[in-house]
């Protein structure tokens, strides 16, 4: 996938808003050699998912599990990866939640100087790891505008810290236009859902900003 231009960028997501998700998945991936998804699965992710995969069934899926997702997200995931066959590539921290939490006393205040280390072990070591050993070109996500300060300041074109280009399809579609995707296409959703490394809805863990 060739790198473009900051002004490049600016005209093709220009030319992309209002654009279907699914033109877009398409247009990328026609020129994608290795194409990856990352997903949590938080509320609404069955779309991203659903979205590349009718279009590239064997996708790469890369999941990073901090180890405390909550009963209902890990029931949730399960029911997605069946429903849409997915190639699931799995990493989780090198050490568990339970193991951490007996030496440190359990998750770490947001505002504590352990929270940043915390962050490092459990969402931003494996996903790394995980970027490392697929090498991909094109990193799908669904980050959409509104969901924080970071992600008003991108678009469905972006590229990482690395200079990977990210897509992100949904990326001006509401929780409403979502809802009508999900239930058009007979997709579950889950809002039983905790990060750790965020605590608050409005805060980055640290994968995008």
């Amino acid at each position: 996938m060739r790198k473009y231009s900051a002004k490049e960028l600016k005209a093709l997501n220009s030319q992309l808003k209002g654009i279907d998700p699914s033109e877009v998945i398409r247009w990328v991936l026609v020129n994608s050699k290795k194409p990856v998804i990352t997903t949590n699965f938080r509320p609404y992710e069955a779309a991203i998912l659903h979205a590349v995969v009718s279009e590239k069934p064997d996708t790469t899926v890369v999941w990073c599990d901090t180890g405390y997702n909550t009963p209902q997200t890990y029931k949730h995931a399960d029911e997605v990866i069946r429903q849409l066959s997915l190639n699931v590539k799995l990493y989780t921290p090198k050490q568990t939640a339970a193991h951490r939490d007996a030496l440190n006393g359990g998750i770490p205040d947001v505002n504590s100087p352990q929270h940043d280390e915390f962050t490092r072990q459990v969402k931003l070591e494996p996903f790394q790891r995980a970027m490392a050993q697929q090498q991909p070109d094109v990193w799908f996500t669904n980050l959409r505008k509104g969901q924080t300060a970071f992600r008003d300041s991108i678009d469905i074109l972006s590229y990482s810290k690395d200079g990977l280009l990210k897509v992100s399809p949904f990326y001006h579609w509401t929780d409403e236009k979502l809802d009508g995707y999900l239930k058009k296409h007979g997709l579950p959703n889950e809002f039983k859902y905790f990060d750790p490394t965020k605590v608050l809805s409005n805060r980055e863990c640290g994968l995008h900003a």
